[in-house]
């Protein structure tokens, strides 16, 4: 593992902020005086005045106040998700964000003046603050090969590949086995228990032996998600330039993450692979990697542009908004779709818990990860839910509140836990 310091920047009116923003001198500059004092008067407002929570608008406003709201996470959030933030519930600030105000951000900055550098003790800070990390060398993939050998050595275990799950077999009071499409066919296999991380959506569509409630089968079914593309690009150098600190190799860029707000490009989010790891690049010294990240709906216009056309937009926007000077500077290039990357927060969301409560009376169906309980979990949060569900068939325990309350108690509201 890499301790990684972790630099994540907001790219606005062609300008870095920094993320979380905060009220420092750069951002006073970047914004100009007009800004900043509407800004300032705005978050008074909100301290003074809170609104009601029914979305992720109110949630926003309340601790940012209307015009850092408006310049910074009205758009953004509509460019994510594909929907304004009224219409989006409350609940998912208060998973993702909850400790994230002005009022930690000041906090943050005290309390980062005293810690030592390298120094990854954490814990009571928010995720979204967290300065170091400690990274795979080689991604977290490397995560799941190191399982993987793990859970097959010696014998201990089967990881069947290329096994799809097509049916979920139920008989007196059970989950007796399932139905997998292989490319030689379905083959059914007897099971104990079932461990679902698949999205709930297609999860009730696979059961027999069992009728589905049609309101439950109907809520399910149309939960809403939001699918994202990445286009991955190889260049040897990008136009713009850090010269600030930390120094850097070559004066490059130091962020891991770049959000960009920009209004005329469609790019939500653009990582720099060699600030993760610079294992993850073949050439780390004449090359940089590049993910730029677009979140979309499966067959909309996004969604079914050809890869070609995809790649040579994505390589535009990045001209477009000076982060690279021209597509000569282009090596390689790839795209990767991926279908129902995040569980969305409106529609029939809101009522999961009739979905999730009939889903519980089975007892040995446990749903984890971020599709399984259809909540934008981190990898860790994921993994979390994977431990507990194992933990309670050790422990024989029937009620599977604790799994679903990860994430959602305070405990575990972005914090670095140790």
């Amino acid at each position: 593992m890499l301790l990684r310091r972790r630099i994540s920047r907001i790219f606005y009116l062609k300008k870095f902020f920094d993320y979380p923003v905060t009220f420092n001198a750069k951002t006073i500059l970047n914004l100009g005086l007009g800004r900043t004092v509407r800004a300032a008067i705005g978050y008074l407002r909100a301290t003074l005045s809170k609104r009601p929570e029914l979305s992720l608008q109110d949630f926003y406003i309340n601790r940012f106040g209307r015009p850092l709201y408006k310049m910074f996470f009205e758009h953004y959030t509509e460019k994510v998700w594909g929907v304004h933030p009224s219409v989006l519930g409350a609940d998912w600030g208060a998973q993702r964000v909850n400790g994230l105000s002005i009022k930690a951000l000041l906090k943050n900055m005290l309390v980062r003046k005293k810690r030592t550098p390298g120094d990854i003790r954490q814990k009571d800070t928010e995720k979204s603050l967290i300065e170091n990390f400690l990274y795979p060398k080689f991604g977290p993939g490397q995560l799941w090969e190191t399982a993987a050998q793990e859970i097959e050595r010696d014998e201990k275990g089967t990881i069947l590949l290329m096994h799809r799950l097509v049916g979920i077999h139920y008989e007196d009071g059970l989950i007796r086995s399932i139905t997998a499409a292989t490319p030689d066919g379905h083959v059914d296999i007897p099971c104990d228990y079932v461990l679902s991380s698949m999205p709930v959506k297609d999860l009730v569509s696979t059961f027999t032996g069992i009728t589905v409630p049609p309101e439950v089968f109907s809520v399910a079914t149309s939960l809403p998600y939001r699918d994202f593309i990445t286009v991955g690009i190889l260049v040897d150098r990008l136009k713009i330039r850090h010269n600030g600190q930390p120094p850097t190799f070559g004066n490059r860029i130091p962020d891991t993450w770049i959000y960009i707000q920009e209004r005329d490009v469609r790019i939500g989010r653009l990582q720099v692979f060699n600030n993760w790891s610079p294992y993850l690049v073949e050439d780390y010294r004449n090359c940089i990697w590049l993910g730029l990240e677009y979140f979309c709906n499966e067959n909309d216009e996004l969604w079914n542009k050809t890869d070609r056309d995809f790649i040579s937009m994505a390589i535009g926007e990045l001209v477009h908004i000076g982060i690279l000077e021209d597509e000569t500077h282009v090596k390689d290039s790839t795209i990767v779709r991926e279908k129902k990357a995040y569980p969305a927060y409106h529609g029939s969301y809101r009522r999961l818990k009739e979905v999730t409560d009939w889903l519980d009376h089975i007892p040995n169906l446990y749903c984890i990860g971020r599709n399984g309980q259809h909540r934008y979990n981190n990898m860790d949060h994921s993994m979390l839910t994977a431990m507990e569900a194992v933990a309670h068939i050790r422990d024989g325990k029937t009620d599977k509140q604790d799994i679903w309350n990860i994430n959602t108690e305070q405990e575990y509201h972005e914090r670095k836990e140790h």
